[in-house]
């Protein structure tokens, strides 16, 4: 949990700090426009008649992705497309903190296997065999680790101690994923709820006005319609992040499966030369 707080924090420093920095882009463009109103001003004052009815030209100036994207959030009703906002937040700390523990649970497990093989069969030699295991990180090192630890109780014993602490392993990569599935699923439905919320809205406002207008209705029909795209970009967003997940544990779990099968071989070698 305290690394997920820390990546929030730093998610949210981010933000500000993007945020600031647009912000201070958008006094600079104002200022510049302002200073080349003036000038145009004082060049219109002082060029003949002629020149000044001719007509001005002025470049548009397009908003950008992320000032397009934060009008359209405060339009969207400030309430529940901050909820909106949480989630995604928290559902990308998750699914940010199983990506870093999956990429560090992956080892050489060819490197591991040989490096066991060769203590056990080749030197005969308990300890370094452990020792290679428990200075290795991931789950399959810490596999060997269990079952050589049990060497000296038999073949079975190793097998058994392999298979329960795998099992343990194996639910350890599948940690806070239930999590990430909750906030895929709250995204979308904090967006429904907003746009139920905006459909009242605005049959409040036609009550209020006694009209049936575009304009009257109109209001509500954006914010009920906002705040459904952002839930489900949301949702998109973070489905995308946790079928990436579900893959790389699916492929932990088939290395795990091969190098226990590995173990088990080396191990039965090291009984029968015994």
């Amino acid at each position: 949990m305290k690394k997920i707080f820390a990546i929030i924090a730093l998610m949210g420093v981010f933000t500000f700090g993007m945020t600031q920095s647009v912000s201070a882009q958008d006094e600079a463009a104002d200022s510049a426009a302002t200073e080349q109103v003036d000038s145009a001003a004082v060049d219109t004052a002082a060029a003949p008649v002629e020149e000044a009815a001719a007509p001005a030209e002025s470049e548009p100036v397009e908003a950008g992705m992320y000032k397009t994207i934060k009008t359209k959030f405060i339009e969207g009703s400030a309430g529940f497309m901050a909820l909106v906002a949480v989630a995604l937040v928290l559902g990308l700390a998750f699914c940010i903190e199983r990506i870093i523990y999956l990429a560090l649970s992956k080892v050489n497990t060819v490197k591991l296997i040989e490096g066991v093989e060769d203590a056990l069969l080749n030197k005969g030699d308990i300890e370094g065999a452990k020792s290679i295991a428990r200075d290795t990180r991931g789950p399959i090192a810490s596999i060997f680790y269990q079952g050589l630890t049990r060497l000296n109780d038999g073949a079975d014993a190793v097998e058994k101690s392999v298979v329960a602490y795998g099992a343990v392993q194996a639910s350890n990569l599948e940690k806070g994923c239930s999590w990430i599935t909750l906030f895929i699923g709250m995204a979308p439905s904090l967006g429904f709820l907003g746009t139920v919320i905006g459909m009242v809205q605005a049959f409040d406002d036609i009550q209020a006005a006694g009209d049936i207008s575009p304009t009257v209705v109109a209001g509500g029909m954006k914010v009920a319609l906002l705040t459904t795209i952002f839930g489900i970009v949301v949702a998109l967003i973070l489905q995308v992040f946790y079928n990436y997940i579900l893959a790389e544990i699916e492929g932990l779990t088939a290395k795990m499966e091969d190098s226990t099968i590995s173990l088990l071989d080396i191990v039965a070698k090291y009984s029968n030369k015994k």
